[in-house]
This record gives structure tokens, C-alpha cells and sequence, in this order.
């Protein structure tokens, strides 16, 4: 498969940051679009089909005719009943995979998150390690590892299946990643986690975007594995989050808190919120407080080669890009040399 041509794709989740960017361009590529999602995408040329994933009679009506399908609607909310994130997460893309098989649909991305694998301990210069649920940390991550085993096990001549994993994925208007980090540093609720001196990766939403398009004109040998897409740019967490937090105009964050303590307290919140009526989401979750306290980045070059992509928007461009969205003026700061 080789460009657009008149074909056709769904994306499913088009309402996200995420899944509005991979539709939009796809627009723009020019595919006819389909959007399958609960409310009106807001994509401009793009068909919507309004319906969850969960409904079977929705999915058959949103895959018929289809030539590839883009699938990225999940619950992806930090705390909840696991139930509804198996009946969401598993289910729905059990329900997608039957419908795409039975309509012969030729291609599926399965639209996955490095969690899937992440048990913990450090990730340094990591692949794209085999989906855990049994060990995957939270009910996002084991219901997402759980749906990527049943994606890739329906990978077949005529119905090819591969997962991408894009990493920690932030940009202008992103209301999970920059949302949170921006609502609790301007609250003073930021802490640094132990030396806040662990590299992580990210990935800038137009990279991701990039390489999801790229994902579904790939070559068919590409198909039928999992791939970690990243910005290939790892730097310390507490130097990221403070230039997120600079570009927003917000307190950088002051207060350090030890690492094993973040996590202990996290446990508990944890419990609390999956036992307890507790209104919102918690302050903090073991799985959080292990992300930003653990190195965790991924060598890029088998995602490359198979996806045949690059990103193109860096780490600190995209930083400017926060900042000009956000209305701050911005200079690139000097990195700060022999600072923990």
C-alpha cells in the first residue's frame, strides 16, 4: 500500500489529540477519512461515525469498505474501575479486530503505549520488549497489554496487524501530559521525584502523528510486530519538566520528594481511589511516581527502519511551540552543566 489514491481509512478515536492529528493528516494526504468516536471529532474533512467501539453494529457500519484502519480510541483516564478499562481497551478492540476481519479489511495499527512492557525498573536504550499484562503497572497499561497481544495474535495474510507505542506524547492543547503538569505546578503540587536525573523520552504529537501515517503505508513486512516511537532525544525528567513549565509561564517545581516514598504513597493513593467514592483522580499513582523517577527511553532504530520515518519536530522546538501556544516569550535556556 502505497499512498492514498482514493482509498479509504478509519481512525478510531478521533476526538484525542492523537487520533484529531493522524486523521487530519490523513485529510490532508489525501484519504477519504472516516471517524469513529462517541462525539463529533471536529476533523475538517473527515466523515464522522458517531458510536463506541464497544458496539459491534457501530464498528461493522464504520469498517465496511474500508482499506486500513488507524485504531487509537481507549480509556485512558489514570484511575477507574479496571472493568471499564477491559469492557473499553480489550473488548472494544476485540470487537474491532472481529468486524475488520470479517470485512476484510487489508491493514490495522493497533495503537499502543510503551506501559505495556514497563514493570517497573528502569528502561535504558530498550526494544519493544513483549506486552506483560500480568506485570504491567495500573489498569491502562494491563488492559493495553492485554488488547496489543490480541492485535498482534490476529496478524494474518489478508488481515496484516502492527502496534506502534508512541511514548509520553505531549504538544500545544494537550490536556493530559501538559495539562497536569501545568495545573499542579501552578498549584505548587509539582515535587521533584528523588534526583529528578533519569533520562526519559518523549515524542512531540507531529512526530507521532508522522509515524502512525507512516504505519499504515509501511511495507508489509513491517506488519505483525510492535514498534516504540519516541523523539530519540532522551534528557533528565526534572530538565523537561521544567522547561514545560517555563514555557507555560508556571513555577518551576521546588519541593523534591524521595523516590521510594513517591512510590509507597502512590501504592496507597492507589488503594484509595480503587476502594473509596473519592472525587477526581489522585495526586499521584505508583505508576507515575515510577515513570518520573526511572529512566525510560527506547533505541529507535528497528522503529525506523521498518516504519521508513523520522521525526522532524525536536524537543526543543516543540518547547517553543508550548510557549508560543501559551502566549510566553521564549529563549531556548543553556543547558546547565554538572547539575544533578
Amino acid at each position: 500500500m502505497t499512498g492514498a489514491g482514493g482509498r479509504t481509512v478509519l481512525v478510531t478515536g478521533a476526538s484525542g489529540m492523537l487520533g484529531g492529528g493522524v486523521a487530519a493528516r490523513l485529510v490532508a494526504d489525501g484519504w477519504d477519512v472516516r471517524a469513529l468516536q462517541r462525539r463529533p471529532s471536529g476533523v475538517v474533512g473527515a466523515a464522522d461515525v458517531l458510536g463506541s467501539v464497544t458496539d459491534p453494529d457501530a464498528v461493522a457500519r464504520a469498517v465496511d469498505g474500508v482499506d486500513a484502519v488507524v485504531h487509537l480510541a481507549a480509556k485512558v483516564d489514570i484511575v477507574g474501575p479496571e472493568q471499564e478499562y477491559r469492557a473499553v481497551n480489550v473488548e472494544g478492540t476485540r470487537t474491532l479486530l472481529a468486524e475488520t476481519r470479517a470485512a476484510g479489511v487489508p491493514r490495522v495499527v493497533f495503537v499502543s503505549s510503551p506501559s505495556v512492557a514497563h514493570v517497573g525498573g528502569s528502561l535504558v536504550g530498550a526494544g519493544a520488549g513483549p506486552a506483560e499484562p500480568a506485570h504491567a503497572r495500573g489498569p491502562y497499561a494491563r488492559t493495553k497489554a492485554s488488547a496489543e497481544l490480541l492485535a498482534l495474535g490476529a496478524d494474518a495474510p489478508g488481515h496484516r496487524v502492527l502496534a506502534v507505542r508512541p511514548h509520553v506524547v505531549w504538544g500545544p492543547g494537550d490536556t493530559q501530559l501538559i495539562g497536569r503538569i501545568v495545573e499542579r505546578a501552578r498549584a505548587g503540587r509539582l515535587p521533584v521525584l528523588g534526583s529528578g536525573a533519569p533520562l526519559i523520552d518523549t515524542t512531540y504529537v507531529d512526530n507521532a502523528v508522522d509515524a502512525l501515517v507512516a504505519a499504515v503505508v509501511a511495507p508489509d513486512d513491517a506488519y505483525g510486530a510492535a514498534y516504540v516511537v519516541t523523539n530519540g532525544e532522551p534528557r533528565p525528567v526534572r530538565e523537561l519538566i521544567e522547561q514545560i513549565c517555563a514555557a507555560n509561564g508556571v513555577p518551576v517545581p521546588r519541593l523534591r520528594v524521595p523516590a521510594a516514598l513517591a512510590r509507597g504513597v502512590g501504592a496507597g493513593l492507589d488503594a484509595a481511589w480503587a476502594h473509596l467514592p473519592l472525587p477526581g483522580e489522585p495526586p499521584l499513582t505508583r505508576f507515575v511516581a515510577e515513570q518520573l523517577s526511572t529512566a525510560h527511553w527506547f533505541d529507535q532504530r528497528r522503529t525506523r527502519r521498518a516504519l521508513r520515518w523520522e521525526p522532524r519536530v525536536s524537543v526543543d522546538e516543540g518547547i517553543a511551540r508550548l510557549a508560543a501556544h501559551a502566549g510566553v516569550p521564549w529563549t531556548a535556556p543553556a543547558p546547565v552543566v554538572g547539575r544533578p
